[in-house]
Parts: structure tokens; sequence; C-alpha cells
């Protein structure tokens, strides 16, 4: 068997590489990995050499090569000591995988898929926590308007989870009108353009005066702040997006203070370790989650993804990736890498 793995070996440069393959430890498995699913935000970051790539104060060094790929589906080859959990020929869902084509990983980051949830939806699962623990942060109610600003990824993923807990209009924000669309397949009651003139007055009116809960995935200022002038009194926004430039500002005793809105910060690391509990679940409940709302017909991830390509193609993708400024939702399927 040959292994391939993609590396970020410089700023904006991606190669697809001979890796030896590992057997796996006490308490890690093997998989063969289908497909893999491009996580933009974290990967562009990492991509271009961002030094604010961590949740950590202050910046980083950053040294090439990067390995990302975090988020994957595959087929359990082999098992190490002590695993009872899994066997050969599993179908299984990774997280914080990589892109390689076998991967030896902890059997803590693997989860079992049902027969009916697709390797391409299951490549989704891990990214799809992400949104996920947002809308729980926001403890949405049945009935309550949602804003979602910013349709890549996991706005689109938040979308659909905002719709299947009760929110209700679900209304999706992005400029580009592919996405808009998407987003209205996706489950969104309204999609909207930011930069028309009547946007907030739209928002108002669809939402009888301002949206309860927002869900910021831009990572970008200006949307941070131009959703805070959608917002009702008391409204809750989860900044599910990664905002590395700090380098802005917002009218915070108007917009914030006076209203009484609550910003909750929604990285995917903010979460309890072991138990969960309201509103703050633990990774392992929201990965068992998202598989389970799939394997009973309530999402279906794979329904966002937009373009599937071989490894081969890692270089290209990924100089994309690093220039394009709306990015389509991407997965790597492995078996077209052996096929060519």
């Amino acid at each position: 068997m040959q292994n391939r793995q993609i590396q970020f070996v410089a700023p904006g440069k991606a190669e697809l590489v001979d890796i030896p393959i590992q057997t796996p430890n006490a308490g890690q498995v093997l998989v063969r990995i289908e497909i893999s699913s491009i996580s933009s935000g974290t990967e562009r970051a990492n991509l271009i050499g961002d030094p604010n790539i961590t949740i950590n104060r202050g910046a980083v060094e950053v040294r090439f090569p990067r390995i990302l790929g975090y988020s994957s589906a595959g087929v359990i080859e082999s098992v190490g000591k002590g695993v009872t959990k899994f066997k050969p020929g599993d179908r299984v869902s990774l997280a914080w995988s990589t892109y390689t084509r076998y991967i030896c990983i902890s059997e803590n980051n693997v989860y079992k898929l049902d027969d009916n949830v697709s390797f391409s939806a299951g490549a989704l699962v891990h990214i799809a926590t992400f949104p996920l623990a947002a809308i729980r942060k926001t403890k949405i109610e049945i009935g309550e308007s949602v804003i979602v600003m910013g349709l890549g990824v996991l706005g689109l993923i938040a979308v659909g989870l905002a719709r299947i807990a009760g929110a209700a209009p679900v209304i999706a924000v992005d400029p580009n009108p592919a996405r808009r669309e998407s987003a209205i397949r996706f489950g969104a009651d309204a999609a909207l353009d930011p930069f028309a003139a009547d946007f907030i007055d739209k928002v108002n009116y669809l939402t009888g005066g301002g949206a309860k809960a927002a869900i910021e995935v831009t990572g970008n200022g200006k949307a941070l702040d131009q959703v805070l002038d959608c917002m009702a009194k008391f409204g809750r926004v989860a900044l599910l997006g990664c905002t590395r430039d700090s380098n802005f500002t917002i009218d915070y005793y108007r917009k914030v203070h006076g209203p009484g809105i609550s910003l909750i910060g929604a990285h995917t690391m903010a979460r309890p370790t072991h138990d969960s509990y309201d509103g703050y679940w633990t990774e392992k409940d929201d990965e068992q989650t998202v598989i389970s709302l799939m394997k009973h017909g309530r999402i279906d991830l794979s329904d966002i993804v937009e373009e599937i390509y071989s490894p081969a193609a890692a270089p290209e993708v990924f100089s994309r990736l690093a220039n394009e400024p709306s990015f389509p939702i991407t997965q790597f399927n492995w078996s077209l890498l052996e096929d060519n």
C-alpha cells in the first residue's frame, strides 16, 4: 500500500508527498481515509502563514511544513492493542485527522458511521460540531429569529442546524448570490445581501424588530458591527468566525451595553472536557449528535458540498484557497487518487 499526504510546504503552497504507513499503537486505529473536507477559514490562515493561528495570546512563529485536514471519514484497516470499540471494516468519521490516505489516530477521535450516512457527509461531522456548539451557546428556543452572517461551510451548516433547533425565521446573509441560493436549499427562510442599501430594514421587517440570536461566521470586524445593528434587545451573538485581526472597533456603548446584547465566544475549544451541561456540550457528545441527526434523516451534510477533487489536485486547490475571497465547499476523494 502506498501512503500519501497533503502538506503545506511554504506560504500559499501545498504538495502531495509520499510518507510511510504506520502501525497503530495501543489505543490507536489505522484508518484508510476516503473523503477529507476543507475547512477554509482555519486552513487558509495556516496556508498563508497567518501568525494569529492559535487562540493563545499573541502571534506565533509559523513554521512549514504544516499538515491540516482535520475532518474526514474512512474505513478502519487495523486496530492497536486494547482497542475494543472498533474493528477492521468499520465505517468511521474522524476528528482532528490530517490529509493522509492511511492515518493512525487515537480511538478517542473516531466515531462509527451508520450505513445510511455517506463518507461525504461523515467527513463533515467534525466541522459541523463547531456551529452546533455556537447554536447551543445561544440557547435558541422554538420560534426565535436567527441570523447567520457568512455562508461558508460553517455558516451553511449553522443554517441547517438552526432550522432543526426550531428557529423561525432563519435569515442567511452573504454577498455571494450562489451562497444565498445554497442557504435557501439548506433551510434558510430568507437570504440577504449585506451590502444592499436596505439590508438592516429587511432584517427588522422579517424578524419583527430584530433577530433574537445571531451566528457570526465571517471573522470580519465590519460584519460583526453590522450584525449588531440587526439584533433585538437582549439578543445573543455567537462569535463562531475567528476574527483574527483585532484592528477594528465597534460602538460597545450603543450596540452592546445599552441593548443588553450578549457576545458569546464560540471557538470549538471553548467546551467542557468531560461532562456536557446546558448549552455547553463536550466535543464527543456533539460528534454523536451530528451523526444521530443524519442517521435519522434530519440533515444531510453532503448536500452542501460544491466541488470534489482528487488529492493530486491539491496544489491547484490550495492555491485557489489562498487567493480567492469566496472559496467553494470542497472535499478530496482519496479513491480518485488511486484511479489516476
